[in-house]
Order: structure tokens, then C-alpha cells, then sequence
């Protein structure tokens, strides 16, 4: 618990100032450090053929992110189909399969980083460099720059011009704030954390990984090569980028990866830090403080809520003295290293570990199950806030029912179009998570799952959460990468980014577009506590009860079992 609530602490100091410079940077606030990348940034303009300066319309900065969606996804592709001929491949590894280089396109291009490969095996440096790297240091910053659209939209102060037309309404462009946020925001943060975890001793070399004799050799094996490169970036990428993909396929609990205590603790605050700086980021950006801890204040009671809970589960639960449970773990960091590391990274949407999730205790995995649900206990990197954004125009709505009035947001009502949009976002998730998970599970063999139980269903309903949640962790034990695998995941993956993505702005735009009329005694406030606690009740009925069959199907029946299993017989 002390490491927990260490680690928590860490991660809001730093986080702080970071949030107060991260508004300053999206306002276009002038700062001293200006003159020092304008020189980049001025030639990165020019290339694209952008004016930074003009402002676009929520369709407009739509268009731009779809279609830097597109441009992004054309080369990644050509690389991992191609590596095998490209240089930086000194350990000669062939192209991947044409359904796994569409899967990790996906996966990587929705800030998701599942993976249904193991990188050190399977990428090359050049693939893991540019594709995989490139794409965990742009992606969640577009994420981002979409959420501060919406912010710009929801808080406009523009009045309706007569006609509705929220087109009207200017949300920045797009451009501009992703190349700011990639190049004064995440980069710097990335280097930083690249020289601390190479201090560390994680490998950062171009070099092909040396030979070693192994010390038993009963095993048959004459020789290991042991794989190398330039890792300590892709480290830093992702985590500080809410990514979770790793270099090597054990993730966070391989030696190279995550060698020591310290630097452990710095992957888990680099997991926290940039989802709690936007965060801090909301008050300071939009002039409205108390709105700021209305959502600081749900986020953080929701991340304590799992955090202790899960820990508590893990090393302290009916199961916890079970043998079982070990398999799987890093023994370096033990049951509460280990659960720690697993409710910080679903719920961040980071996907990262440092021990499998299909090692833990049945109720560790449902609660990271949860979050992933839940989607705003902090969040990804911008979908994260959107999604608190839907839960909070949810709650208003519901609000406005209750107490007889025409539900509005800061002065603007929501009314049947916005309804409509929040609905189809509602109703995406169970849809697209229990139909893929019952139609997997109904076909013979479609699955691979290794355990046909219970534990076989929260391996399947895992997968497929974790995908649309922008997480990318795995339950394991699954033989994931087949083409039903890899197809259904990146429909999957894109369900679960774009939309939760774009929808919110629309709805933001909407509004803006609307008279705002001045609060008096009679209008909701939804900055107090009061309207906290409903929200969070709100969230609890949208995503705990309506996939509790599934929960109780999966890890519940999975835990009375290994209970009863335990249990002294009569």
C-alpha cells in the first residue's frame, strides 16, 4: 500500500506544473522557450502546407485527424510488410504475416499497442524504431489535441449566429497543436526518461545482441543470443505516451525492459504522469478551477477505490496464499508490484506490465477488467477526458430528468441530436465487446484459449476489452495471432478510438452553437460534490451492471471455484 500511495503522490507533484504548462502551451500563451523550436516548427509548416495560425471548424479538424490517420497508416504498414528487405535488421528478421502487420498498423495507430507478436522476435530495429516508436510518440498526441478541441468548443463563448450553425465555431487546428504537443510537450518528457532508464541500465545500442552460453547445459541449447537495440526509447514512449506496447514480448517484467526498483517506480510514474497533467491541465486551460476538481476529484476517488482494491485482492484475498498464483509473476516485484502495476495500467489505458494478467487472482483481473470499462479512472491521453466528458453529459441528462428540468451543460441544453449522439457511444461498447465475445466463444476452436473454464471466457472478454479500451494488455494464454484474431481486434481497435474520439467534439461543436443562457438559483451545478458522487454512480451503472453477466460468468465463477478448490473439505 505504501508503494501505491508513493507512487500516486509522485506522479500528481510532477504532474502539476506539467498541467499548468501544458494550458499555457494550448492557449498559445507567448513563453521564453518559443525562439528555441520555432526553428522546427516553422519547416514542419511549410512541409505540410499549413498556416498554424488558422483556426478550423470542428469538420475541418476532423478531416485533418482522419486523414493523418490515413497518411500514418499507409508507410507503418509498408514497413512491417517490407522489413525483412529495409535496412537496421541485423538479426535478419523476416516480414510479418500480412493479417499481423494489419493488426499491429491498427494496434499502434489507435494508441492501443496490442500486440499479437513478440517484438524482439519479430521487428526489426528500423520496424520498432520508426513504426512502433514514431507511432506511440504522434498518436497519443492527437488524442490530446482532439480533446482540447473539445474543450475549445465547450467552453466557446461564441452566441448562435441565428441559424444554428455550429460550423462556425473554431476549435484551433489541428496541425499546430499536434506538432506543439509532440515537440515542446512529449518528446522532452521522452528523452528525459530515455537518459534516466539507460542510467538504469536498459539497453540503448544499434548493435546486434551478443551470443551467450547457457549455464545448464541439459536444456540442448549451444548458444542464446541475446536481443538488444535502441529500447530505452521506446520505453519512455510508452509509457509516458499511455502506450504499454514493449521491445520485448514479457514486457515490463523482462530484466532488459525493467532491470531495476528505481526503475520500476519510473515506469510507473511515467504511466500516471501525462493523464494527471491533463487533468490539471482542464482548470487552468478553461478558467474554470472548480470544474478542473470536479474532475480531478472523480478520478482520483475512482483510481484510490481500484488501486487499494486491487492490491488488497492480489496479496491479501481469499485466493491469495494459492501456489498458483505466482506463475506468471515477476518475483522481483512480488503480488503487490506485480497488482499495482496492473490497476495503474488499465486505468490509464497504458497496456503495459510487469507480470501477466492471466496470472492474478480471478477478482485482480475483474477489476482491471472494470477499468478498462470504465475508461476515465485517469484514461488514455485525450480519450480518456472524452470519455469523462460523455459520462458527465450522461449524468446532466439524467440530472435534468430527476429534477424536472431541461438538462443543460454551462448554459447550453442538451437536447434530443446530442442525446442521440451520446446514446450510440452508450450502446457501442456492450454491442461490439459481448457480440464479438459470444460469437468467439460459440465457434469450436475460433478462440485458442488455453483454459476452457471460466477462465477461458475472461480470456476471450479480456481481449476484446482491452482492445476497445485503447489498452492493449492481454489476459494471455490465448493463440492470438491467427487472421480471425487479428481481423476482429482491429475492427475492434477502431471502434474503441475513433468514435469516443470524435463524437464528443461533435456534440461540444453542437453546443457552442447554441444561445448560452445565464445560470441563475434554478440551473444545475454540476461543480460540487453532490453531482460528483451522481456521476460516478452514473458510471458505475453504464459499465459495471450492464457487463455483469459477463463478469460473473468469467471471474467471479473463475474465483468461487479456485476458492472452493482451497477450501478444507468436510
Amino acid at each position: 500500500m505504501t508503494e501505491a500511495l508513493v507512487i500516486l503522490l509522485a506522479g500528481m507533484l510532477l504532474a502539476w506544473p506539467l498541467g499548468l504548462y501544458l494550458a499555457r502551451l494550448m492557449r498559445g500563451t507567448p513563453m521564453r522557450i518559443d525562439p528555441l523550436f520555432h526553428w522546427i516548427e516553422k519547416p514542419l509548416y511549410r512541409l505540410l502546407g499549413v498556416d498554424p495560425g488558422r483556426a478550423m471548424s470542428w469538420r475541418g479538424y476532423v478531416a485533418a485527424f482522419l486523414l493523418s490517420n490515413l497518411v500514418l497508416a499507409v508507410p507503418t504498414l509498408a514497413v512491417f510488410m517490407t522489413q525483412a528487405w529495409l535496412p537496421l535488421n541485423p538479426d535478419h528478421i523476416p516480414n510479418l504475416r500480412w493479417d499481423t502487420a494489419l493488426h499491429t498498423m491498427v494496434s499502434f495507430l489507435t494508441n492501443t499497442n496490442q500486440q499479437h507478436y513478440s517484438g524482439q522476435a519479430q521487428l526489426s530495429y528500423l520496424s520498432q524504431m520508426t513504426a512502433i516508436t514514431g507511432l506511440q510518440v504522434i498518436t497519443p498526441m492527437m488524442g490530446l489535441a482532439l480533446a482540447v478541441a473539445t474543450l475549445r468548443a465547450l467552453f466557446a463563448r461564441t452566441q448562435d449566429n441565428g441559424n444554428g450553425n455550429a460550423a462556425r465555431i473554431r476549435v484551433g487546428n489541428y496541425y499546430a497543436d499536434v506538432v506543439r504537443l509532440c515537440l515542446r510537450f512529449l518528446l522532452p518528457l521522452c528523452l528525459l526518461w530515455t537518459l534516466l532508464l539507460t542510467w538504469q541500465g536498459v539497453p540503448s545500442t544499434l548493435a546486434a545482441g551478443p551470443q551467450a552460453v547457457p549455464i545448464d547445459a541439459s536444456a540442448g541449447m549451444q548458444a542464446q543470443k541475446i536481443p538488444l537495440g535502441p529500447v530505452a526509447a521506446m520505453v519512455a514512449a510508452k509509457q509516458l505516451g499511455a502506450n504499454g506496447g514493449g521491445w520485448y514480448g514479457p514486457n515490463s517484467s523482462f530484466p532488459l525492459e525493467n532491470p531495476t526498483p528505481l526503475s520500476n517506480a519510473l515506469e510507473l510514474v511515467g504511466i500516471v504522469l501525462i493523464p494527471m497533467a491533463v487533468v490539471f491541465m482542464i482548470g487552468a486551460f478553461t478558467g474554470r478551477r472548480r470544474f478542473g476538481a470536479l474532475v480531478f476529484g472523480c478520478m482520483l476517488g475512482m483510481s484510490l477505490l481500484s488501486t487499494f482494491g486491487t492490491v488488497w485482492l492480489e496479496g491479501h484475498g481469499a485466493t491469495a496464499a494459492s501456489p498458483l498464483l505466482m506463475e506468471g509473476k515477476e518475483v522481483r516485484f512480488g503480488a503487490d508490484g506485480t497488482a499495482l502495476w496492473a490497476t495503474l495500467t488499465t486505468q490509464v489505458q497504458n497496456g503495459s506490465v510487469n507480470g501477466m494478467q492471466d496470472s492474478m487472482s480471478p477478482l485482480t483481473g475483474m477489476v482491471s477488467l472494470v477499468n478498462m470499462l470504465v475508461g476515465a479512472i485517469w484514461g488514455g491521453i485525450g480519450c480518456g477526458l472524452q470519455q469523462f466528458l460523455v459520462y458527465l453529459m450522461l449524468s446532466v441528462f439524467l440530472a435534468g430528468l430527476m429534477t424536472g428540468r431541461t438538462p443543460e451543460l454551462f448554459g447550453r441544453k442538451l437536447e434530443t441530436p446530442q442525446i442521440r449522439l451520446l446514446a450510440v457511444l452508450v450502446l457501442l461498447q456492450p454491442i461490439t465487446l459481448l457480440g464479438l465475445t459470444a460469437l468467439t466463444l460459440a465457434i469450436p476452436g475460433l478462440a485458442g484459449t488455453s483454459n476452457p473454464g471460466f477462465h477461458g471466457i475472461t480470456q476471450v472478454f479480456y481481449e476484446f476489452t482491452s482492445a476497445y479500451a485503447n489498452n492493449g494488455s492481454g489476459f494471455a494464454g490465448l493463440s492470438t495471432n491467427t487472421v480471425w484474431w487479428n481481423l476482429s481486434c482491429s475492427l475492434v481497435l477502431a471502434l474503441g478510438r475513433f468514435p469516443i474520439l470524435i463524437v464528443p467534439l461533435v456534440i461540444a461543436a453542437q453546443l457552442a452553437g447554441k444561445r448560452q443562457a445565464p445560470q441563475g438559483a434554478g440551473s444545475l451545478q454540476i461543480e460540487t460534490p453532490t453531482f460528483g458522487l451522481t456521476l460516478v454512480c452514473v458510471i458505475v451503472v453504464l459499465t459495471v451492471l450492464q457487463f455483469m453477466p459477463a463478469l460473473v460468468l468469467g471471474p467471479v465463477a473463475d474465483h468461487l471455484g479456485l476458492a472452493l478448490q482451497g477450501a478444507p473439505q468436510p
